[in-house]
């Protein structure tokens, strides 16, 4: 751990008599909201009454609420191409749909399917639309899914895309955190927790069952029952590219990353078939069952597969046979990562990295031979939709200075051509991206991107906003971001992102490499960069802030606690704070798979070095941060925020706090919420790393 701040002497937080603030794990009580609406009163009160907010404010909504976007499509069956769309006027958003040959021109013309401002109004409910499933092959009736403010639990309602009314008398399942997926117009396959008798300890459904249209959900008939234990369960159906039902499966997810896997059978009963635990069914490309495993797995023909590989089964031979043998389509490389697996009707369409930089492969199922789509390179791609009727699709093409630009082509060729780009949203003149690696704690060479002015001074004098996330194999690719770069890069910030361990960067391995008792690794790799940063001169303790959310709020939270003599602002984004009790609070025991089980003597040694709620000090030179949450986040529990705001105060630091009322894990209700959320943090970075110590301290903080 870091040498500069032992953890404290006296046990805090270690069990739930020696944690004061229990209380605050309260979604809502009288007691917990004065407590939120005091910490919100100040901190918009400091951060909303600089002189800067305003503009801030402004630049970030214009971006927000601007026009000028892509509208990202999904083919549909019959060539039509539909979108959901948020804008000034749909803070909310719409769902609608336009043709091919409009959606090409300059200004297509749409056509609306269903407003979700119109509808929150008209039913007086704050309506988040959180996706809609349809049924195939036609995709007339759609099982819309709406949360109340954002949570991840919904509302599943039957809506008709051809009269745009939702059915009358039709399917409508009350507020779970549910699945749910179509057999046929009648049926369908739900795993949804609707009492505390059929959740897990995750929160989520751990029975999958068959509800025919007209039955209450307590006379579906069950097919599966999970382990209250388990991660949660749930079941879907494997259509061909015209829609018909080739397989139903039920997955049942021990925890985060392992899963059985088991077949449907005629007479309701299922069978388990081997697949990776760790892996599982990516698509269906003519007559091939694609597979991606993220762990060495021996399939029953006797072959071995190594974590990462890509391979394929002729399903109704192996439908038949379990045991006979598979083709491989793909074996990354060790600086490869396989990001994205998609199908047209005939093509299989990969998105592969080689050290952090995107491109797409497109692969004939007949032999696996593959061609190169003619995309730019050093950029992020990304599959958009692709078609079940021919071979087109789309690919999103954007980089930390390059605007987003769709590409269409056909998979066949690889052939790809420009679609729509956007203009610049922030001024990139003398804007440059470079790519280093920091040297870990344990010599492992961790990629980071830089993103600055080419004349910055390397004299440690710029002001540097460090960003990780860290876990679940999420990747941080290049990116375009409008509002980072206009709040920040164009008011002569530099913005860097590491690429550490327990991201997908480089595929399951990197991942692997911190999970559990590793996690350290990941913190350490952090470190790492922002060693480097001050190192090469680019950056220095005065100027360096960090910034990361959820997961990355917890990796914000290690960086705070182990180094803070590295830092000078650190924005903690709806964050994992007390890894002792992540575990029992809403969704957290589904991540134990990522961290470990704190009730388990060994597991919660490791989780306890660095937990950074115990690991709080009085005498740490912590910088005042900023934390941020929502009430309406039933994934990762406001609680850990609130915890941490409490005992920082408690010990004597300054901190700034504010709670979204509503917003969920994403913050995202609206988009003037989230414009607020975006002015507020860089007030706050400019306060602490642009402005002077001198000018800081006179505006209080």
């Amino acid at each position: 751990m870091a040498q500069n701040t032992p953890a404290p002497a006296a046990a805090f937080a270690t069990t739930d008599a020696t944690d004061p603030y229990l209380w605050l794990e309260d979604v809502q009580s009288e007691r917990v909201d004065a407590w939120v609406a005091e910490k919100n009163q100040h901190s918009l009160g400091t951060l909303q009454s600089d002189p800067r907010y305003e503009g801030l404010y402004q630049q970030a909504l214009d971006i927000l609420q601007s026009r000028d976007r892509i509208p990202g499509v999904s083919i549909q069956r019959d060539g039509s191409l539909e979108n959901f769309w948020q804008d000034a006027e749909h803070v909310r958003g719409i769902w609608r749909r336009t043709s091919m040959d409009s959606y090409n021109t300059a200004n297509p013309q749409w056509e609306t399917i269903l407003d979700f401002d119109a509808l929150a109004a008209a039913e007086g409910a704050n309506w988040v639309y959180k996706g809609a499933t349809c049924l195939a092959p036609e995709g007339r009736y759609c099982l819309i899914s709406l949360s109340d403010g954002g949570k991840d639990a919904v509302t599943i309602r039957e809506f008709d895309k051809v009269t745009k009314q939702f059915v009358e008398g039709g399917i409508n399942l009350p507020e779970s955190k549910s699945g749910v997926s179509w057999i046929d117009k009648d049926t369908l396959l739900i795993s949804y927790a609707y009492d505390e008798s059929s959740l897990t300890t995750s929160g989520y459904a751990r029975t999958v069952r068959i509800l025919k249209r007209g039955q209450t959900l307590d006379q579906a008939v069950q097919v599966f029952e999970g382990e209250t234990t388990d991660m949660s369960v749930s079941g879907y159906t494997l259509r061909d590219a015209d829609g018909v039902v080739k397989a139903t499966f039920v997955q049942r997810m021990r925890d985060f990353y392992s899963s059985d896997k088991y077949i449907l059978n005629a007479d309701n009963s299922v069978t388990q078939v081997p697949m990776p635990a760790k892996g599982g069914i990516n698509a269906l490309v003519a007559g091939k069952l694609v597979i991606s495993t993220d762990e060495d797995w021996t399939a029953p023909s006797g072959q071995t597969f190594k974590t990462g590989d890509i391979f394929a089964y002729d399903l109704d031979a192996w439908l038949a046979d379990k045991s006979v043998q598979a083709e491989l389509v793909l074996s990354p490389g060790e600086r490869e990562a396989v990001e994205g697996i998609s199908a047209t009707r005939n093509r299989l369409v990969v998105a592969l990295y080689e050290n952090v930089r995107g491109s797409i492969y497109v692969y004939d199922p007949a032999d696996w031979s593959r061609t190169r789509a003619n995309l730019p390179e050093n950029v992020t791609v990304g599959i958009g939709s692709t078609s079940s009727q021919n071979d087109q699709f789309f690919a999103s093409v954007s980089g930390y200075l390059t605007p987003s630009s769709l590409y269409f082509g056909d998979a066949a060729t690889g052939q790809m051509a420009l679609s729509k780009s956007l203009p610049p949203k922030f001024d990139a003149t003398g804007k440059i991206v470079e790519q280093h690696q920091a040297v870990s704690k344990d010599g492992t060479l961790v990629p980071y991107f830089v993103v600055r002015s080419e004349n910055a001074p390397m004299d440690g004098s710029n002001p540097t906003l460090l960003y990780g996330y860290g876990g679940f194999q999420s990747s941080l690719l290049p990116s375009y971001s409008g509002p980072m770069g206009k709040l920040w890069l164009e008011r002569g910030g530099v913005y860097v992102i590491a690429n550490t361990r327990g991201g997908g960067e480089f595929g399951p391995r990197w991942h692997q490499a911190a999970l559990q008792e590793n996690r350290q690794r990941a913190h350490e790799d952090f470190q790492a960069v922002a060693l480097d940063l001050i190192a090469r001169g680019i950056t220095s303790q005065p100027h360096l802030g960090i910034m990361g959310g959820s997961q990355g709020g917890l990796f914000m939270g290690a960086m705070l606690t182990q180094r803070p003599d590295l830092i000078n602002a650190a924005v903690i984004q709806v964050p994992l704070f007390d890894m002792l009790r992540f575990h029992k609070l809403l969704a957290g025991a589904s991540w134990m798979g990522e961290y470990g089980n704190p009730d388990i003597a060994e597991e919660r040694a490791w989780i306890a070095e660095y937990s950074p709620y115990q690991r709080l000090s009085a005498d740490a030179p912590y910088p005042e941060v900023f934390i941020h949450t929502s009430t309406k986040d039933d994934r990762v529990h406001p609680g850990h925020a609130r915890k941490a705001a409490a005992r920082l105060e408690e010990l004597g630091h300054q901190v700034l706090f504010y709670e979204n009322t509503d917003g969920g894990h994403a913050a995202g209700a609206n988009l003037r919420e989230s414009a607020r959320r975006l002015a507020l943090e860089y007030t706050y970075l400019t306060r602490r790393l642009i402005d002077t110590p001198q000018s800081t301290e006179a505006q209080g903080n």
